[in-house]
């Protein structure tokens, strides 16, 4: 796990390079200038700063409405929150994992719940026979064990810290 600066900081570049292509970018298009979103920009960088300091931040609650937020925005749509396997291990994906587990669902597949805990499909499933990970009755993985798991194996550390 990295130290909390850096987790910090990179949950920021993410957050904040995110931002930027999916929300003032498109604008930037349409408007045919960067010029009138240059004081836009200077406050995202701001909000991104706070979101990622409430993200990594001891107040629960306000981490997951953080994670709400952010997901919200950079992600909408009228499908389920369903990201690649790839975005789990990314400074926000890891962050989403520790915070909420999967935010749109109960039960993941075995392949997203190694994606979440950074271990391949056999890594879990070797997890769920020896009973540290929860099976859910309609298949997959719950949720709330890979996000449980998370935060077990971050005993003695200072994730959460900033």
């Amino acid at each position: 796990m990295p130290s909390p600066t850096s987790a910090h900081t990179a949950l920021v570049e993410q957050l904040l390079r995110l931002s930027e292509q999916r929300l003032l970018d498109p604008l930037e298009i349409l408007l045919q200038s960067a010029e009138p979103l240059a004081t836009a920009r200077t406050y995202l960088r701001a909000a991104v700063e706070t979101q990622a300091a409430q993200l990594l931040g001891r107040d629960e609650q306000l981490a997951r409405q953080a994670a709400a937020r952010v997901i919200g925005a950079l992600y909408p749509g009228d499908q389920p929150f369903d990201p690649p396997l790839e975005w789990w291990r990314t400074p926000l994906g890891q962050v989403v994992a520790r915070r909420v587990g999967h935010p749109a669902t109960e039960a993941v597949p075995y392949s997203v719940a190694g994606a979440m805990l950074g271990v391949t499909r056999q890594g879990v499933h070797d997890l769920v026979n020896r009973h540290k990970l929860d099976r859910h009755p309609d298949g997959g993985v719950r949720t709330e064990s890979v996000r449980a798991r998370l935060l077990a194996r971050e005993d003695g550390n200072t994730w959460g810290t900033t």
